[in-house]
């Protein structure tokens, strides 16, 4: 099975049929099954310890802990369990409930909602920065909850922001609101200088051509949703951001019902994370198998 081929159900279960195989698989991953042994210092094949989560040094028989430091340490449930609800994270577009792992692994709702975070975790941590460049879409959006009153603002509903590097990678953030010195900071932080920036007609996004970039907007108020850009050869629009908050806010209402503010971010940072892994699977399963 290739990295861009999709991983089946069926297709887990032969690579992963026992705890035994999940242990091993992480065993491979960190240490290797042949290593130079920290204790005795001889390269040496480490084989598992009876029914614990350790393997042994051939040589002189020093433990290894394949599991510690990770979010599988002192965890009473199964490491196949884990193992799966990473697989659910990684080929479910719309994302994992709670109540979803509670049902799927046979878990208690507490124990399936602090996987499911852990894993999300995971996700933001092994996705890792990278400054975009080139051409840039931007755009930003109020999440959850409801807006009272008529209007364009944030009331009852979180505040974030998408950038997407055309042909490359997604980042998105939480703000607190979409003010000049806001937008600025977070694109100062994540675009490259001299960039081709894309936006909407926002007032704050104005600031943008003092800074270096070139920026161009559509007007979505006037039913405009791109145009070209002539002296730079380039076509300004922000459909691939729009397109990735429509896909984020049907799993909110559909999938996960309601998230709050404090857990925004690592909602977004697992579908960033999705978005940008999302030709290869299987490579995308190993790479968080590698980062626990």
């Amino acid at each position: 099975m290739t990295d861009n081929e999709k991983m089946t159900v069926k297709g887990f279960f032969a690579r992963f049929p026992t705890d035994d195989a999940c242990l091993e698989h992480i065993m491979e991953v960190r240490y290797g099954l042949r290593r130079v042994c920290r204790k005795c210092g001889q390269e040496a094949t480490f084989h598992k310890i009876g029914e614990r989560r350790a393997y042994a040094c051939s040589h002189c028989g020093d433990h290894l802990y394949p599991c510690a430091g990770t979010i599988f340490e002192d965890s009473r449930t199964s490491l196949q369990s884990w193992f799966y609800a990473i697989y659910l994270f990684v080929v479910t577009r719309h994302g994992v409930s709670g109540k979803e792992l509670q049902r799927g692994l046979g878990v208690t709702y507490k124990t399936a909602w602090r996987m499911g975070q852990q894993i999300r975790i995971l996700m933001s941590n092994t996705d890792g920065f990278e400054i975009l460049r080139g051409h840039v879409e931007l755009d930003e959006a109020y999440v959850g909850g409801r807006r009272h009153g008529i209007g364009r603002g944030p009331v009852g509903k979180t505040v974030v922001m998408g950038l997407k590097q055309r042909k490359g990678r997604m980042v998105a953030r939480v703000i607190p609101n979409v003010k000049k010195v806001t937008l600025r900071e977070v694109v100062l932080n994540n675009v490259e200088a001299g960039s081709i920036i894309s936006t909407d007609e926002l007032m704050s996004y104005n600031l943008l051509s003092g800074d270096g970039y070139t920026h161009g907007q559509v007007n979505h108020s006037a039913k405009e949703y791109a145009y070209p850009h002539n002296k730079h050869g380039v076509v300004h629009h922000v459909n691939h951001v729009e397109s990735f908050w429509r896909v984020f806010k049907k799993s909110i209402a559909s999938t996960h019902i309601h998230v709050s503010p404090k857990y925004m971010a690592r909602y977004l940072d697992e579908f960033t994370f999705r978005a940008n892994y999302r030709e290869k699977q299987n490579a995308m399963f190993d790479l968080l198998i590698a980062a626990v």
